[in-house]
């Protein structure tokens, strides 16, 4: 599903140049389940970005389902991560001005879906998540918990066959935490790859696929059968 080579990400400030990801060479198959894991500052979160479209590289390749995208227009970059890819921050990222069913809709509402369609994609998402109850209600009267799990409800509207969670268990407690990364590993299995950042070395072990980043370099690649 993603194929990257040689992939290079560098940030210029004033005379300063900085190597975020340093000739990346990365496969992810779909249906995989990876986390991304290592110190701040590592590039785990530009990684992401990379792979999301949310950012350009430098240098390098980047293919996702056999396309070259790097090069693509912004308008090209956004199509496709409107239909192929889903995103769960650890900030939420919710409007506090639009009901927990409006956030939802937002991540169908620039595609080509009629909006009988999109109201039946948004209750469906909810009910998946445990939220029906909650769709007249804006996120600042849920809990932390609640409103993670209305994110994951928007990136998986549109059911995308690409999810990408940057430290979705961050701002939660540790109950809310493993609620969240139960419902990931629930989606994975029915067919979503699944790449998450995170600091946690539990939720790390989840994943079939670990890999460890140190100064924008892959240092370890290993799969679960064979990192125990």
């Amino acid at each position: 599903m993603i194929e990257m080579q040689q992939l290079t990400k560098r940030y210029r400030g004033g005379d300063v140049e900085t190597t975020a990801l340093n000739s990346i060479d990365l496969q992810i198959d779909a249906g995989e389940y990876v986390a991304i894991t290592g110190p701040s500052g590592c590039g785990k979160s530009t990684l992401l970005g990379l792979m999301g479209l949310l950012d350009a590289p430098t240098s390098g390749s980047l293919r996702l389902d056999g396309h070259e995208v790097a090069g693509k227009s912004q308008r090209e970059l956004a199509a496709i991560r409107r239909d192929r890819i889903g995103f769960v921050f650890q900030s939420f990222n919710l409007v506090d001005d639009l009901t927990v069913e409006q956030n939802v809709q937002l991540a169908l509402r620039y595609g080509s879906l009629p909006v009988s369609k999109q109201k039946l994609r948004v209750a469906e998402a909810l009910e998946r998540l445990g939220l029906s109850h909650r769709a007249r209600h804006h996120p600042g009267q849920l809990s932390g918990g609640q409103q993670q799990r209305v994110a994951i409800a928007r990136a998986i509207a549109a059911r995308p066959a690409l999810l990408l969670a940057d430290e979705p268990t961050g701002n939660l407690d540790s109950a809310h935490g493993h609620e969240v990364m139960r419902l990931l590993s629930e989606l994975n299995a029915e067919g979503a790859t699944l790449v998450t950042v995170t600091h946690s070395a539990e939720h790390a072990a989840l994943a079939s696929r670990c890999i460890r980043l140190l100064d924008g370099r892959v240092l370890v690649d290993a799969h679960a059968d064979l990192a125990s």
